[in-house]
């Protein structure tokens, strides 16, 4: 953790020891007994200065409570066919844990395509996918290595990138809004994987807008990242697209268990039927309703705007030609 400003959290206690009900118990949701983990994390997304601090999370507590989040655990998404057919458009899961206990989350980036459903159903399984981590894995793995586990780790496919990402960056931007304002400081390491060349020319334009804190946390790796990954995690841990030696994905393991993003994954499995069994405890005698579970969609920050103008431009470059008149030989992302 380096040196901890002891100074700033007692007075980010001092002013959250003042915070009364209702906003009291979404940030007992939040915390999960380890208050100053989570204190640090807020002061680290405002570069430890109380008073912005202060206002995130007050801001947090309140877009929970306007929009129900302590809830959204109880809100499956129904039919299963749909659900199904999200996890096969978002690709997201989790393998496994570091070698430290943090759990390890993949994302193929690449190849989910977000096409199967509205913005409010992607936003959802996201929502749920975050708190499921914050108040089930995150709280089991702190138990299970006998320290608290407060962040995860993740792993990045860029299989497939292409330019059709263009129509999927404005979904992919109030996503990243969402979790840089209400779940800030969750990901130690992101690494990227399998980066074709079109995602070195967007990240060499793209790095210098970054805040160091983030660039800091971001590791792009050679092929499919196998030889690096399985320094900090065991083979049965590694993402399914990472256990192939040598570069390349698929989207799909042989075994559909295997698949991380599959609906069949354990980690998937044990998510859906919780959120189900959640939905009987609260409302045993009323039918699982249909519909999305609707969330206020946040303001898009400056930043992640002008990072998304950004990519935009880049890809359009590709687009136009312009972009594949460079060399490829000096696109390398070791370079970086």
């Amino acid at each position: 953790m380096g040196i901890v400003p002891d100074e700033a959290i007692n007075q980010f206690k001092a002013l959250m020891d003042q915070v009364e009900e209702p906003l009291k118990r979404t940030y007992q949701n939040i915390h999960q007994g380890y208050h100053t983990e989570t204190l640090m994390r807020f002061l680290k997304a405002r570069e430890w200065n109380v008073a912005k601090a202060h206002k995130m999370l007050i801001d947090c507590l309140h877009w929970r409570i306007q929009n129900e989040i302590d809830n959204v655990l109880t809100k499956p998404i129904v039919p299963t066919d749909l659900y199904r057919a999200m996890r096969d458009s978002q690709l997201i899961g989790m393998s496994g844990y570091s070698r430290e206990g943090l759990p390890v989350f993949a994302i193929g980036v690449g190849l989910s395509t977000l096409d199967k459903a509205s913005v409010h159903y992607y936003v959802q399984s996201h929502i749920q996918i975050n708190e499921y981590r914050d108040c089930i894995i995150l709280p089991f793995a702190s138990k299970k290595y006998g320290r608290p586990v407060t962040t995860c780790v993740k792993v990045l496919d860029m299989t497939g990138l292409k330019l059709s990402a263009l129509g999927q960056i404005k979904l992919l931007t109030i996503i990243s809004t969402v979790d840089d304002l209400n779940y800030p400081e969750k990901t130690k390491t992101y690494y990227i994987v399998n980066a074709p060349y079109i995602f070195s020319a967007c990240w060499k334009v793209v790095k210098p807008l970054l805040q160091e804190r983030t660039r800091k946390k971001i590791q792009v790796l050679p092929g499919n990242g196998r030889d690096e990954l399985l320094k900090i995690m065991d083979l049965a841990s590694l993402p399914h697209f990472c256990k192939k030696e040598g570069s390349g994905s698929s989207r799909h393991a042989e075994n559909a268990a295997e698949n991380c993003y599959s609906l069949d994954h354990p980690f998937h499995q044990q998510l859906y039927n919780y959120i189900k069994q959640q939905c009987l405890i609260t409302e045993p005698d009323k039918p699982i309703k249909q519909g999305s579970f609707h969330v206020d969609l946040p303001e898009e920050a400056v930043e992640r705007t002008e990072i998304a103008k950004t990519i935009e431009s880049e890809l359009h470059k590709f687009e136009n030609g312009d972009g594949l008149s460079r060399s490829v030989s000096g696109l390398k992302i070791n370079d970086y």
